[in-house]
């Protein structure tokens, strides 16, 4: 069975960090471009981050540049992503989603496979 599992979201101070994890079980990740995206609530899903398949390439959406790392590590089959400095305004539903051409693209729609989600507050 195909699953992805986040995890690692909580409650944090403007200025703290976290680390999501997402975790993938029934398919190897390496095959995969996988994505972190964001939904807070009234608003569209948005691209935070992605990594590809082949080159392990990253992009980051303007928002985070500079603020929020991703990677992988194939062995334990799932990817993370760092997330400093945050904000209120970070504040959202995380999820992340794999996609099967290995392309890293910020478009939900591109994605095959998708996590649960796991809330992340920024609130002092």
């Amino acid at each position: 069975q195909v699953q992805l599992v986040e995890s690692g979201g909580g409650l944090v101070q403007p200025g703290g960090s976290l680390r999501l994890s997402c975790a993938a079980s029934g398919f190897t990740l390496d095959y995969y471009a996988i994505g972190w995206f964001r939904q807070a609530p009234g608003k569209e899903r948005e691209g935070v981050s992605c990594i590809s398949s082949s080159d392990g390439s990253t992009y980051y959406a303007d928002s985070v540049k500079g603020r929020f790392t991703i990677s992988r590590d194939n062995a334990k089959n799932t990817v993370y992503l760092q997330m400093n400095s945050l904000k209120p305004e970070d504040t959202a539903v995380y999820y992340c989603a794999a996609d099967f051409d290995g392309i890293a693209t910020m478009f939900p729609y591109e994605y095959d496979y998708w996590g649960q989600g796991t809330q992340v507050t920024v609130s002092s």
